[in-house]
This record gives structure tokens, C-alpha cells and sequence, in this order.
């Protein structure tokens, strides 16, 4: 007999807020952090976080039942340890840290998805700009440590991606490499780590230049890794071998995507490759959820910017006159889609 229809999924979807929002506020209030590699009862570990003792045993036993803490024993003299994965992702002390783009999902887009409905009926942005104020970027790039805080948080989430993209990808027939919005230099970084033969430039706008330029040297990789600095809508780009551009096309509506397209096609040489890595959706538009998601976000935070699939990207780069193309799968949702002119 065919199993009965299930309502588990649709309540599970519906309540997932809940579950999103206790782990959303473990990392703003510094519990993966805290804990680091110690072992705490709840009291003690609430006594450093600052929070109520009402709040104690529900919270942390949440966090144990979603598998982001373990916890050794039961009963009030329990005691609370980072799990294998939290103490790499989700402690700020770890060079993997990701929580860095959780921390702006708590502060920002949070309480900006409550205004969905009205991006859906209006086409309209529903950040900051939406009461009077300055965008995200407009605000960060006007001050440089706050935007070399900003770009340090989002590297956790970026170096999965490039890191599978430099050992995924063939990079032997090519010498040089611009990364195209470049922001710390991180994909450049990495690829120049797996791939010794390559020289490359992280091209950003001129207040990132400092900022890449200290990661680079942190890194040891000055010798291999330049920085140029420009407008990516009025500069040329600078020419290599191969173009990348790490989670920078979904920003952007159609005639700017062209453009960017465009202006890699001019800087490449013949043979030569222009790599977007994104949450590609699927072609039949039924299976990345993530990246559907992800479009829903670039409608809220710019209205008129989306996501798009393998062959979304196939025709734009044939309209421009790209002549070959792939797909790789990179981790999770992500995928690089690659033009060969």
C-alpha cells in the first residue's frame, strides 16, 4: 500500500526558523567561542555568556539535539563540548571559522526575509534602503576597518569553494589569473597555494586594495600574487589567461551581468577561461534549493540582481561569443560554471 501523505516535512519547513534563529544566536553570543576546547556545565557556561538560568537547559540542549554541542552526561552536572564540526566552523579561534556570514544572517538578513511578501509584490530591495539608509556596501566601503572586518567574516564561507575549485580544476595550461572582485585576495590564495606554476591579480576596488594586500603578505604569497585596483563597470579588466569570479555575477541584474561577461571575453586570450563560481542553480530549476534561496536573497538585497543556472550562463557567454563550456561541481550548492573563448 503507498505510504499515506506525510504533514512532517511541511511543519518541519515551517518551524525551521526556530532551530535557525538558536544557532544564529549561539554564535552572536560567543558559545562555540567560549566553550572552545573546555568541557562546562550549563551554569557555568551561561554564567560566562550572560544569559538567565531560565534559558540554560533549553538552549544548550537544543544546540545538543541539532548536533551542534555534545554534552557528557545528563542532570544539571552535565557538561557542554564543541563537537568535531563546531569547534572547526563555528569557534572564532579556528582558521576555518565560518560563522562570520552567520553572524550577518543574525544582524541583517534575519529580520530583512520578514519582508519577502512585499519583495515579491514590489520587485524592491527590502535592506537598509528601504528605510532611508545607506546600503550595506556603500556604508562598509566608506570605512576601511569596517570593511576589512566585514571581509574577513565572509572568507569562511568563500574558502570551501575555492579550495575545491583549485583542486578540482585544470589550471596546467594556463599561466596567469585575475580574480575579478577579488575582496582579500582568498581565491587567488588558494589557488596559487595548490598551483605553483600560476601568477595572479586579485582586482578589486581601490579602498580593498590594502586589505588583499595584507592577506597576501600574511600568507607569504607576494611573490606570486599582485593586487590592481579599479571599477569593474568603467576598467578594463586586467588580462590573463583565465578570469574568475567568486560569488560576484548574482549581484548584478542582466544588462550588468553582460557587461561583466563582456569585459572578461575582452581580457582573455584565445583559449583562455572565465570561471564564475556560484550556488549555480540546476537547469531544470528543481533540485538547488540553496540557490533558489539565494536568488529570493539577491532580490531582497538589490531587487533587480538573481541567480541563475549552467545554462543561463551558457547563453550569455555565447551571446558575447565564449564558444565552449562546463560545469563543476565545487562543495554543497556551488558549482563553477566556465566559459572557453
Amino acid at each position: 500500500m503507498k505510504n499515506p501523505p506525510d504533514v512532517a516535512p511541511i511543519l518541519q519547513t515551517a518551524f525551521a526558523f526556530w532551530s535557525s534563529k538558536v544557532l544564529l544566536t549561539a554564535v552572536e553570543f560567543g558559545v562555540f567561542t567560549k566553550l572552545g576546547n573546555r568541557r562546562l556545565t550549563g551554569a557555568e557556561l551561561g554564567r560566562e555568556i550572560g544569559i538567565h538560568p531560565r534559558g540554560i537547559a533549553d538552549f544548550f540542549d537544543a544546540l545538543v539535539s541539532m548536533k551542534f554541542l555534545g554534552r557528557e552526561g545528563d542532570g544539571e552536572a552535565s557538561r557542554y563540548f564543541n563537537t568535531a564540526e563546531s569547534a572547526l566552523f563555528l569557534d572564532a579561534t579556528s582558521p576555518r571559522y565560518v560563522g562570520g556570514i552567520l553572524e550577518m544572517l543574525n544582524a541583517r538578513l534575519f529580520k530583512f526575509w520578514h519582508d519577502l511578501p512585499t519583495a515579491l509584490r514590489t520587485g524592491k530591495p527590502q535592506n537598509e534602503t528601504k528605510h532611508g539608509q545607506k546600503g550595506i556596501f556603500e556604508e562598509l566601503y566608506a570605512e576601511l576597518p569596517k570593511l576589512e572586518q566585514f571581509m574577513g567574516a565572509m572568507t569562511g564561507l568563500s574558502r570551501i569553494n575555492f579550495e575545491a575549485l583549485a583542486e578540482k580544476y585544470d589550471f596546467s595550461q594556463y599561466k596567469t589569473l585575475c580574480d575579478v572582485g577579488g575582496a582579500t585576495g582568498l581565491l587567488c590564495i588558494e589557488v596559487a597555494r595548490r598551483h605553483e606554476h600560476l601568477r595572479c591579480t586579485s582586482f578589486d576596488l581601490p579602498p580593498v586594495e590594502p586589505i588583499a594586500k595584507k592577506a597576501i603578505a600574511a600568507a607569504g604569497m607576494t611573490s606570486r600574487i599582485t593586487t590592481a585596483s579599479g571599477d569593474f563597470f568603467v576598467d578594463p579588466l586586467p588580462k590573463a589567461d583565465v578570469i574568475t569570479m567568486g560569488m560576484i555575477l548574482h549581484d548584478w541584474n542582466l544588462e550588468q551581468k553582460l557587461h561583466l561577461i563582456r569585459a572578461a571575453y575582452d581580457a582573455l586570450p584565445k583559449g583562455g577561461a572565465l570561471i564564475a563560481v556560484e550556488a549555480l542553480i540546476d537547469d531544470a530549476r528543481r533540485e538547488n534549493t540553496f540557490g533558489l534561496l539565494m536568488s529570493l536573497n539577491m532580490l531582497i538585497e538589490f531587487g533587480e540582481a538573481f541567480d541563475y543556472s549552467g545554462a543561463d550562463f551558457k547563453g550569455w557567454c555565447k551571446e558575447v561569443g565564449f564558444t565552449r563550456f562546463e560545469v563543476i561541481h565545487l562543495a554543497g550548492p556551488s558549482s563553477a560554471a566556465i566559459a572557453y573563448k
